[in-house]
């Protein structure tokens, strides 16, 4: 225990002045998350490079068991599958989040390398060859070990980062999910899962001493993703070695709250028939706050307790019977559902709201779908504005605007258009507003609605998130060509 006290130490300690240190550095470079759309629940810019100090933090003391002559440090470099595993892997992931915190990943770069990490960790041993079934015999996966293992690892990465949605709950759900497994791993005697527990905790509780409501620091896709892989390839090694009956159910109770979030939200795209990828407000984390009325801090303790609640029960059924894990798992289903219906997650009078919001997001994406092709057909700056036009019918708007400045040479250049109907309404102006740069060029795509609603819709609004970036995406095409032939582009001006 000694060894896992200096782990945990160190970590901290480590954790605490990395992120001090992240946070001066990111602000000093200007590596902020911007507030720009309305999901978003911060109100300033915000560094978002936290989740290098939890990675480094991490390793930290589990490098120094490579180099430390002990007992602990010689197991550790006696199962070089697990080393090579957890800091090949980890780091792997760690790139991927930090690339995408700093230019930006699509959802087809995150899932490759996220696949190919977890097909790299399952022919190095982690895996999982049976599930337990606590009402009877353990089911033999057999062929299916291997896409049950990947789909594991990639979907407890995206559940976390899915999860971190408020200051300090992504970190606070790895914390309970951390300690989960260092009480099964100290239970069973695993050395190893101890101090790799021990290192994890500290580095995620340095970190939330920044990023505890009101954070001053974010972990980004670096740390959620990061936090996702350990705890994913961890919950295998501590679980699978278990001679329970319901050796996987463990993890899936532990790190109920991101999974349960995971499925509503994917359930919830697929019903409403928005992007798999597209974020938004309706996780459990912001429907606590607005359908309960509970302030960002209260939220996030909320989920807390109920991640209390998984921790313990998880830790309750790798010690029961088959007739107590059932008891459990049924006390279990009632607190979700009970959660469920408290959110507005199973009111039915909103069903029939279900085949309007589907119809309405097919006719935004046909609208997408034919402004790309216009728009990559124009050839002047007035091309552009002609195919942009009939977006504000399309959205049942008042009025459209499109301001534009050049980031290069010529910063003095700009342009401003806008249209006007006056058939819109003439009540309270609801304003969607989204900014868009792509080198030389940056601007603002800026919708008005005056029928009546108080707040954007989320579907209307990831609409011209898209629209934006390709209005960006031809504004610098054409620049471009402005540049290499003046004469065929006339030049932005005021």
């Amino acid at each position: 225990m000694v060894t896992n006290f200096v782990a945990f130490l160190m970590s901290v300690m480590v954790g605490a002045v990395l992120t001090l240190v992240v946070r001066n550095r990111a602000h000093a470079l200007g590596y902020l998350d911007q507030s720009k759309t309305s999901r978003k629940i911060h109100l300033k810019p915000i560094p978002r490079l936290g989740g290098l100090a939890i990675v480094f933090a991490t390793f930290a003391p589990l490098s120094a068991l490579l180099f430390v002559d002990s007992g602990v440090g010689f197991i550790f470099r006696a199962n070089p599958s697990l080393v090579w595993g957890l800091f090949a892997g980890g780091l792997s992931i760690a790139a991927l989040g930090l690339y995408d915190d700093l230019r930006g990943a699509d959802a087809r770069l995150k899932f490759f390398v996220q696949f190919a990490v977890a097909i790299c960790l399952y022919f190095i041993g982690f895996r999982v060859n049976v599930i337990a079934n606590p009402f009877g015999p353990p089911l033999t996966l057999g062929a299916l070990s291997f896409p049950f293992t990947v789909l594991w690892m990639v979907g407890v990465v995206n559940a976390m980062n899915l999860i971190d949605g408020l200051d300090g709950l992504a970190g606070g759900v790895a914390f309970f999910g951390v300690a989960t497994n260092f009480v099964l791993a100290a239970a069973r005697g695993d050395v190893l899962m101890c101090v790799v527990m021990a290192a994890l905790s500290g580095a995620i509780l340095g970190f939330l001493i920044f990023n505890f409501n009101p954070a001053s620091i974010f972990m980004g896709d670096t740390g959620s993703m990061f936090l996702g892989f350990v705890l994913a390839a961890t919950s295998l090694k501590v679980n699978t070695k278990s001679g329970t009956a319901v050796a996987m159910l463990v993890p899936i109770i532990g790190l109920g709250l991101p999974i349960m979030d995971t499925l509503l939200a994917m359930g919830r795209r697929v019903l409403l028939g928005r992007p798999m990828f597209s974020a938004d407000k309706e996780h459990i984390h912001h429907r606590l706050m607005s359908r309960l009325v509970l302030s960002h801090r209260s939220a996030v303790l909320v989920l807390y307790g109920l991640c209390c609640l998984f921790a313990l029960t998880a830790l309750a059924l790798s010690y029961a019977n088959s007739a107590q894990s059932a008891m459990l798992l049924l006390a279990v289903s009632v607190v979700v559902v009970v959660l469920m219906r408290k959110l507005g997650y199973l009111n039915l009078q909103q069903a029939q709201n279900v085949t309007r919001t589907r119809r309405r997001n097919s006719e935004l994406r046909l609208v997408v779908r034919e402004l790309t092709e216009k728009l990559g057909r124009v050839d002047d700056v007035a091309g552009l504005w002609e195919a942009l036009r009939p977006l504000t019918l399309s959205l049942g708007a008042s009025k459209l605007e499109l301001r534009v400045e050049q980031t290069g040479e010529h910063q003095s250049d700009g342009l401003s258009l806008q249209t006007e109907r006056s058939a819109a309404g003439v009540g309270f102006a609801c304003i969607a507003r989204v900014e868009f740069k792509q080198e030389p060029v940056k601007g603002v795509l800026e919708v008005t609605w005056r029928d009546g609603r108080l707040e954007v819709d989320r579907d209307e609004e990831l609409a011209l998130e898209l629209l934006a970036d390709l209005v960006a995406e031809n504004l610098g095409r054409l620049e471009a060509r402005r540049t290499a032939d003046p004469e065929r582009v006339v030049r932005l001006r005021k």
